[in-house]
This record gives C-alpha cells, structure tokens and sequence, in this order.
C-alpha cells in the first residue's frame, strides 16, 4: 500500500469518527501545548534575566555585607561602612571605580503630588559605574556630596508620577521625608537592573542621605566596584579588594570574611542554570500529559480494531497482507498524535503570549516569550514517536488477525 493511500485512509477512519479523533488528540494537544508554553516562558525569564545583568554590567563587582560566623556559629550580621568605600577608593584608585550605596524609600511630595520612591545615597561616581546618562540638567557633584546639599536628581519616570513635565522640574524643590530638596536633574531612560529601578528612583548625595535623611546612620547597603580594565580583569579586582577589607574589619587572611564579594559573570551563570532547571522542571511535568495521550491513542486504537474486525477481513481477503493492515493502523495512529501535536504547537502559542501578557504572572514573564524553533521541532517529533510507540500494538493484533475468524465477526 503507498504512503499516499495509508494517509487518506487514515484520514478516512479520523473523519469518520470526529468527535472521537478529537478527544483521542486532547492529550496529545494539552502536552505539546504545556511544554511549548513552558518552555517559551522559561526562555523569556532567562532572556530577561541576561538583559539585565547586561545592563547591570559584566565588570561591575558588588560588595555586600555577609553573617558574620566564627566556629561556625552566626555571630550577627556584619556591616559595611563609608570608611570602607574610602579605603578602596585611596588603595586600588587606577583598578576600580568605587560607588557606594545607602537607601531606603522615602515620600516624595511635589506641590499636591507625592509618592513613595526609593531614595538613594551615593558618589558622583555611581554614573560612570552603571553607565548611566543625564537626560536633563546635571549629576551632583564631590563637593555638594562633602557639604552635604540637599539636591536632587530624579529617575527617569519620576517626573510623571510627580505631575510635572521633566524640564519644568529643573530648579525647583522637592519635599523628601520632609525636607526640601532643589532637583538638578533628570536620567535618562535606563531599564530595570538586576533588582533594582532605577528609572523610580531619586539620587541624592552620599553625606546628605546620610546625616540629613537618615539620622546619621553610616551603614551602606553594598559597594560597587566597577573594574577599570574591563571584565578581563575582573579576577586581578576581586583580589586587591579582598585584603584591603579585611584590614579595615580586621579579618585575618584565613578566617571566614564577613563581606561578600558578587561577580556579576557568576550571578548570571546561577540564574541560568535555575531558569533552565526550572523550565526543564515544568516542560517534564508537562510532558507527561503526552505520555497520558499516547495511552490515550492506544486506548482508542485497540477499541478501532475490535469495531473494524470485519473490515479488516475483508482487507485480507482481497489481498492485502500483514504488513499492509500493520502500516494502516500505525499511520492512523501516526496521523492523530502529529495533528494532535501541530495543534498543541498553535495551543502554546497562544497560550505563551497570553501568559506572557497576563498582569497575574507579570513578575514571571516581563521578559516575554520565545517560542523556540527547537522546541516545536521536539515537541512535534516525540508526539510522533509517542504515536509510533503506542500504535504498534493495536496495529499488530489487526494485522494477526485470521482473515476468516475477522469476516465471522459481528
């Protein structure tokens, strides 16, 4: 029998039974479908996630401050302080840009608009470290951080939520927790960056946040360390700093340090491997919905055989053979899991766009979806390897059936 003719026959059977073929084809098109949007949603998570290490900069190290332990017992948290900034900018000036970062969110209140934003403290230097730009007026300066004035620079999007138009805010005060600050600037559009907003959030100087916001306290929440040799010299940076802090905290060379130093690289590699864990996690549960329709298939199969004994005597009888009623039944069997599958492919599809899309998983998808090529191409071939695997039994009890046994059948 030709390729050709088992195919319309195929569709012959399929048609003849619609409603049937269809419910048979359910699993099949629910198991492509979960595994197509999983992982297409899992694709878009780690697109976003290197976008915003990109954006974060590969040669920017962060220093954080770590449970401080001693004989394997926590001893409290450890604490990172402006000293600490100042003795890495004067010991490893010419290897790394130093940017230290105190926050906290504060209300912003210009005329009848306010909002809670996060304000944060930091150098003249924290725009060269993250590469950011000044759409409007001007950056701070050193000496307006050392004399400890209240000026301001705003995010990007801030000046929406404040109800005035960016150039209009140049030269005017601002209320922060209270205080008022003259705004300076405005950035440029930047994206979000790793955890961080920074188009949501207002800069102000270093000492001014320090003594003006927050009482005094001179507790930094991390220390940049941009690498002046670029990413090449990332290792030769991560070195210099380890020493100089430990000095300042007074950790000696083989005691358990209580900072931690990030290498954005190693972040980015972390992150990639548990979206891919997580992505293979969910397309494995969801690829067993197509193991649950290959039952299906074979299911419906063995119960097309009984129901089509007397035509497959009939078969037999005018002169087709064994492998002629075993290839017929496969290629059925073939042809409902492959429709199932190019149906389950338009289904995840969808159904990835739609998620990606969904207020409810915004967190989870706002790096969209990629629909693979890969992925289709798999999903499509194990539906017809499931269809292959579970036709052959069905197939093979048509084909042994005794040709006059078949046409007795009622």
């Amino acid at each position: 029998m030709l390729i050709k003719e088992l195919f319309f026959v195929s569709l012959g059977a399929i048609r003849a039974n619609v409603l049937r073929s269809f419910l048979t084809c359910l699993g099949i098109i629910i198991g492509v479908g979960a595994v197509i949007t999983m992982v297409a949603l899992g694709e878009g998570a780690q697109r976003q996630v290197e976008d915003r290490i990109q954006r974060m900069g590969t040669d920017v190290l962060t220093i954080r401050p770590s449970q401080a332990r001693q004989g394997g017992v926590a001893q409290g948290e450890s604490r990172l302080y402006t000293s600490d900034a100042l003795a890495l900018q004067t010991a490893l000036r010419g290897i790394v840009t130093i940017a230290p970062e105190i926050s906290n969110r504060q209300q912003i209140v210009n005329q009848r608009w306010n909002s809670s934003q996060d304000v944060l403290g930091t150098w003249p230097s924290y725009i060269e470290v993250y590469n950011l730009q000044v759409e409007l007026g001007r950056f701070f300066t050193e000496s307006e951080d050392q004399g400890r004035q209240r000026v301001a620079v705003l995010g990007h999007g801030l000046p929406e939520r404040l109800g005035t138009p960016a150039p209009l805010l140049i030269g005017r005060s601002i209320r922060i927790a209270g205080e008022q600050f003259e705004v300076i600037g405005v950035m440029a559009e930047k994206g979000d960056m790793g955890f961080s907003q920074p188009d949501e959030t207002v800069y102000i100087p270093l000492n001014t946040a320090t003594y003006r916001l927050f009482g005094g306290r001179d507790r930094l929440r991390t220390i940049l360390a941009k690498v002046d040799a670029g990413p090449s010299g990332i290792d030769r940076a991560f070195a210099a700093i380890d020493p100089v802090l430990r000095r300042e905290h007074k950790v000696s060379a083989g005691a358990t340090a209580d900072f931690e130093i990030r290498n954005p690289t190693d972040l980015l590699m972390s992150l990639q491997e548990t979206s891919q864990t997580f992505t293979y996690l969910l397309a494995g549960i969801a690829g067993v919905s197509l193991l649950v329709g290959g039952i299906g298939i074979m299911n419906i199969m063995l119960v097309s055989v009984t129901e089509r004994t007397r035509e497959i005597g009939v078969r037999k009888a005018l002169g087709a053979t064994r492998t002629n009623i075993l290839f017929q039944f496969m290629a059925e069997a073939l042809v409902l899991c492959v429709l199932g599958g190019a149906l389950g492919v338009m289904v995840g599809w969808g159904g990835a766009h739609v998620v990606a899309r969904a207020p409810q998983l915004a967190a989870f998808a706002r790096g969209g979806s990629i629909v693979s090529p890969t992925a289709v191409v798999v999903a499509l071939g194990f539906s017809a390897a499931i269809g292959l695997f579970f036709g052959i039994w069905p197939a093979q009890r048509a084909a042994r059936l005794d040709p006059i046994v078949a046409l007795r059948y009622e």
